[in-house]
């Protein structure tokens, strides 16, 4: 088949669909990958054809602190963040529909393009199949993904389920109009798309592991949980040697990054950091990240691996398969696949979440014994964050509990096969297009 996976955001948003596209393409399928202009070198090494989608993934982020994860955004969180990810949802809609060839036959759509790619599937009159990362079904197991973690007992769960559904209606509004006049499609709402797709039942694969997440037992029949699809990485690849050489200087280091968060951070965050490191007395790898993380601001650019003193090294885009497992610990702001990357290289994590789901899956992985107690990122402001992640740093690096419950859940990572269980759903697909 000729398949076209559409996946917008961060980096996290988009690097996992090309593992999931390079299973398929082996499988015999042509496979393109639309996204954003930065990602098309991860999209062609993994041998994808890359197709631009249009917005600034950056311009849709929360600001470091300003998001309140305690809060979810249909309580009257953050209404600039509501207002700028619809202006982004709103761009990627036009882009969507050109990266969408006349000759495409299946779609797969990530959490952010599915409420578009449906307008796309029924004016070409192809089959779709969603492809989330987070669970956004309502349930009673579980508050929405945005709520922070909390439980709200199951019928305050399911009703906040709901009521986030309706919130993300509102936010593809103006996308679900514009899209449909583009496609000469008949003018319905984004709600009534949805719940439209939600009677037909169709099957809907999640991206994420049932070691942090069991699937909920009130789900429809459909709603499956497959295992994590991991970013796709040369089998050839390996550590810069200044890395390398650097993990054979001393003990295993702790790995702190933020990833695509706390952009404009860089500054302060990073003396939190070498500080921590140094009372917690562990040697450490910065990433730089869009926080632009480094031990030496001085440094000309803070991607390219350089030591400040031989206990602290910093470093650029680096495949977390190759990096975790050579760590103590890991510390970042625990988005899903960060999160996924620390348990399945079976070491323990130091959640620092800053907004959206991410509160939620640091609240998995302390559930589950493999993590210490998040500290919310806005605490890192506090007069004792210096302390407070230093304790964290050196909890994580000495409790043997947390290495052993963290090693156990690596084992069971282990015997999944997320891409798989996608690749076995597309070749349903083709064979039922093919009759």
């Amino acid at each position: 088949m000729k398949i076209l996976i559409a996946a917008a955001g961060s980096y996290g948003d988009v690097a996992p669909y090309t593992g999931v596209g390079a299973r398929l393409r082996d499988a015999g399928h042509e496979v393109a990958l639309a996204t954003h202009d930065a990602y098309a070198p991860l999209v062609s090494a993994a041998g994808l054809e890359f197709r631009p989608l249009p917005a600034d993934p950056r311009a849709a982020r929360p600001a470091a602190g300003s998001a309140e994860p305690e809060r979810p955004a249909s309580a009257g969180g953050n209404r600039d963040l509501m207002r700028r990810a619809a202006a982004f949802i709103r761009q990627l809609g036009g882009g969507l529909a050109e990266a969408a060839r006349e000759d495409t036959e299946l779609l797969l759509l990530s959490t952010t393009t599915a409420p578009l790619g449906r307008h796309l599937a029924e004016a070409r009159d192809i089959p779709c199949l969603d492809l989330p990362l987070v669970p956004n079904a309502p349930t009673g197991d579980f508050a929405p993904v945005i709520s922070g973690g909390r439980s709200l007992g199951r019928w305050g769960n399911r009703a906040a389920g709901r009521l986030s559904l309706r919130v993300i209606d509102r936010l593809y509004a103006d996308a679900t109009r514009d899209l449909r006049t583009r496609l000469g499609l008949p003018p319905a709402t984004a709600r009534t798309v949805r719940r439209r797709t939600e009677a037909a039942g169709p099957p809907v694969l999640h991206g994420f592991s049932e070691v942090l997440i069991p699937r909920p037992a009130d789900w429809r029949a459909g709603l499956d949980i497959v295992g994590n699809w991991w970013p796709w990485h040369s089998p050839d690849t390996q550590l810069p040697p200044a890395i390398r050489d650097f993990l054979a200087a001393g003990p295993p280091p702790v790995f702190i990054g933020f990833g695509s968060m706390a952009s404009g951070e860089g500054e302060r965050l990073s003396s939190l950091a070498v500080r921590a490191l140094r009372r917690a007395k562990v040697r450490g790898i910065l990433q730089s990240g869009w926080a632009n993380l480094s031990a030496d601001t001085t440094a000309s650019d803070p991607r390219t691996p350089h030591l400040l003193t031989p206990d602290i090294l910093t470093i650029g885009e680096v495949p977390h398969a190759l990096l975790y497992p050579h760590m103590s610990a890991v510390v970042h702001h625990c988005g899903a696949g960060t999160a996924a990357a620390g348990l399945r290289a079976g070491v323990p994590t130091v959640p620092l979440p800053v907004a959206a789901d991410q509160p939620f899956w640091a609240a998995r992985l302390a559930a589950l014994g493999a993590a210490t107690t998040p500290i919310p990122f806005k605490d890192l402001a506090a007069d004792n964050a210096v302390t407070r992640l230093a304790d964290a740093l050196t909890q994580a690096t000495t409790d043997p509990a947390l290495t052993e419950r963290a090693t156990h859940a690596a084992r069971r990572l282990a015997r999944e096969d997320g891409a798989g269980a996608v690749t076995k759903a597309v070749d349903r697909l083709a064979a039922q297009a093919s009759r």
